[in-house]
């Protein structure tokens, strides 16, 4: 074993030495000299008068309860000592607030809030995508053309002279190279080069911040060897979209007493032993909450559509698909055996040609009617960060009654007034749309994902789909968690007394209404603020001011950017390759890293690389700023700002973000 090198040869060695930030004891690391500033903080604001309405830039977050032994201020997990881990300025005595900052930093200024809401009787679009300059474009082109080129050269040279380091390109022993397509040259010749902006390892809790394991690569990426040092960082990658991804809190507390009392497995499938009554309480509450007749639970997201979507379709049947639909979809309509047409992404005449064109001509060859006609969307596309145009597809479906599946992975509690998805951003009753799926792994903060719709279907494919008959059940914890976040949003009814079963129905009918007493676990523990809906429509409001600002202040700074105002995944163009790892690293060794995701082919084509940023409730209007300021200072000087329309210094973008995000869509 080679002996392990000097801390000296690690920073020479490693293509981004300044990241390495090794743990030290913080000046506020015990609980007496934190409340030495509070007091301090305290008196100060007494002497002006009044106490402070927010704390600043990173700051004091909400799971801490309100008891003297569980607070910020004794917070083991604090390792380091900058603006993530404690407030620059500490809070008054009278700012006690229930989560830990560096998981949900807290903003009490009530005017960083909005309704992510479409607007009754105005047409929905997104904002027009734009092109960038020729000269962008064709420098894209040339750098792939260039790279391409040296990796072949490369690979013509290596397969001659080391020949031992290319014996996976080359036939041996009698066998054909396992990977020789354009995939495996993409992956060995232009992706390994910028390896050290994906994958990066983590720990911890993904909240408002992320705690990243450093790492070094001695042979430029194919190899990364951990250095032992950590680094925290503002997290704007993860799908954390309301904030529920916490280590304490009402559903931290509700999940701890589901293992108490059920184990952390249900060892089985759920036609075989694995169902337990909490599987049963969780699909009543997710048909409650998304407005169904009745849903079914699955373990993996990515399964939910690749399992079910051949239970729903088959041969002589007809699927009409977004072309910028999930691959979970793609690869459920392929084993489905079903006929596949697509169109062009929210392009609603494409879709309408497309309607004709098949209904017209029926099945290949035969010309027979389809079995059935199934139109697949998804509510939020997560790398385009657009909404699909449901009320012109709903009014598609009235005139060529095709079956509709709207898938609301990235959707599903991020939008709409009350959490509760693109049909309530758009004000569509959902028992409209046939069948309705999401995940839980973005907005709640768990993991696996749902199908509903009406109770006919649902039986049916508790018995068809492969998901319920071969896979593991979901565990208790995940449908704990699933359960108190979805009852945090919703708000909790009370327990209906005898002779008010009557109301208890309508109650049930009601949507969206709140989660009855009578769909959640007895045992269950209840905070103040999930039983009157007040943690959830907080939650909501804050993810809805975020997105727009971040939006629209990337707008006016001249970025281009994808989708919807209101979208909590926020696409800034890159487009040339060596810009996505510079992007990356710059904003990840700033004074207060950033952590991004930068998306590349396949995930994209080939010229529209982006970086993806996904907003979270969990963020605060300070951590908006400091995004907003790294994107203005890394866009000039990488060249990023191509733009059309009118563009704002930054600092005017800062003093009017309420107004900015108040503006109408046209503005």
């Amino acid at each position: 074993m080679p002996s392990r090198p000097s801390p000296m040869a690690l920073q020479s060695s490693s293509p981004q030495p300044s990241i390495f930030r090794k743990k030290s004891t913080p000046a506020m690391s015990s609980a007496a000299s934190y409340l030495s500033a509070v007091s301090e903080a305290d008196a100060r604001a007494r002497a002006h008068g009044g106490t402070p309405s927010s704390t600043p830039a990173l700051s004091l977050s909400s799971s801490v309860t309100t008891s003297s032994s569980d607070t910020v201020l004794d917070d083991p997990d604090a390792e380091f000592d900058d603006a993530l881990s404690y407030p620059r300025n500490p809070p008054t005595s009278e700012q006690v607030f229930t989560t830990v900052h560096s998981e949900f930093g807290h903003c009490a200024n009530e005017q960083y809030r909005f309704m992510s809401q479409h607007k009754p009787g105005t047409p929905y679009r997104s904002y027009p995508e734009q092109d960038p300059p020729h000269y962008i474009l064709l420098t894209t082109y040339l750098s792939y053309l260039l790279v391409i080129c040296l990796g072949h050269l490369r690979d013509f040279v290596g397969k001659r002279f080391r020949r031992s380091a290319y014996r996976h390109l080359l036939a041996h022993d009698g066998y054909a190279a396992l990977n020789s397509d354009f995939d495996s040259f993409y992956t060995r010749r232009l992706k390994t080069r910028i390896d050290d902006c994906f994958s990066h390892p983590v720990t911890g809790v993904p909240g408002r911040t992320i705690l990243l394991l450093d790492r070094y690569s001695p042979d430029y990426n194919v190899t990364m060897h951990p250095t032992g040092t950590r680094t925290r960082g503002l997290n704007i990658s993860s799908y954390n979209y309301l904030g529920f991804a916490q280590a304490r809190g009402g559903c931290a507390d509700a999940v701890e007493a589901c293992i108490n009392r059920y184990g952390v497995s249900s060892c089985g499938t759920r036609l075989e032993g694995g169902s337990l009554d909490l599987h049963e309480q969780a699909e009543a509450l997710v048909a409650k909450f998304v407005g169904q007749e009745d849903s079914m639970i699955c373990s993996m997201g990515f399964a939910t559509n690749s399992t079910v979507i051949p239970a729903l379709v088959s041969k002589g049947s007809l699927v009409i698909s977004d072309e910028f639909n999930h691959a979970s979809i793609r690869f459920g309509v392929r084993v489905s055996g079903a006929n596949v047409r697509t169109f062009k992404h929210n392009n609603m005449k494409s879709l309408e040609n497309l309607l004709r064109e098949v209904i017209s001509q029926g099945q290949p060859k035969t010309h027979r009617p389809w079995k059935k006609i199934l139109v697949i969307v998804e509510g939020l596309f997560s790398m385009e960060g657009t909404l699909a145009n449901l009320p012109v597809i709903m009014e598609l479906k009235k005139k060529y009654k095709f079956y509709l599946f709207v898938d609301e992975a990235h959707s599903i509690g991020a939008l709409g007034p009350h959490g509760r998805g693109v049909a309530d951003y758009f004000g569509i009753n959902p028992r409209n749309i046939d069948i309705l799926m999401g995940t839980f792994t973005k907005s709640f903060g768990a993991a696996g994902g749902y199908i509903s719709g009406s109770k006919a279907l649902i039986d049916g494919l508790r018995l068809r789909a492969h998901t319920g008959t071969y896979t593991e059940a979901m565990t208790p914890p995940v449908l704990m968690q699933v359960v108190a976040s979805m009852a945090s949003i919703m708000g909790i009814s009370p327990a209906p007394s005898s002779n008010t079963a009557v109301q208890e129905v309508a109650e049930l009918e009601r949507h969206p209404g709140t989660a009855p007493m009578s769909l959640l676990p007895s045992w269950m523990p209840l905070s103040p603020a999930m039983v009157d809906g007040s943690d959830g429509q907080m939650r909501l409001r804050r993810i809805a001011f975020n997105s727009r600002y971040l939006n629209r202040g990337l707008r006016r700074l001249g970025f281009i950017t994808y989708g919807c105002a209101d979208s909590p995944v926020i696409p800034l163009l890159l487009f040339n390759p060596g810009k996505m790892a510079v992007f990356s690293r710059m904003m990840r060794t700033r004074a207060v890293p950033i952590v991004v995701v930068v998306v590349a082919y396949p995930a994209t084509p080939l010229v529209t690389s982006r970086v993806r940023f996904c907003v979270s409730a969990a963020h605060t209007k300070e951590d908006m700023d400091m995004v907003l300021t790294a994107c203005d200072e890394i866009g000039d000087l990488l060249d990023l700002k191509q733009g059309q329309g009118e563009r704002w210094p930054l600092q005017e973008i800062i003093d009017r973000a309420v107004e900015l995000v108040n503006m109408p869509e046209d503005s």
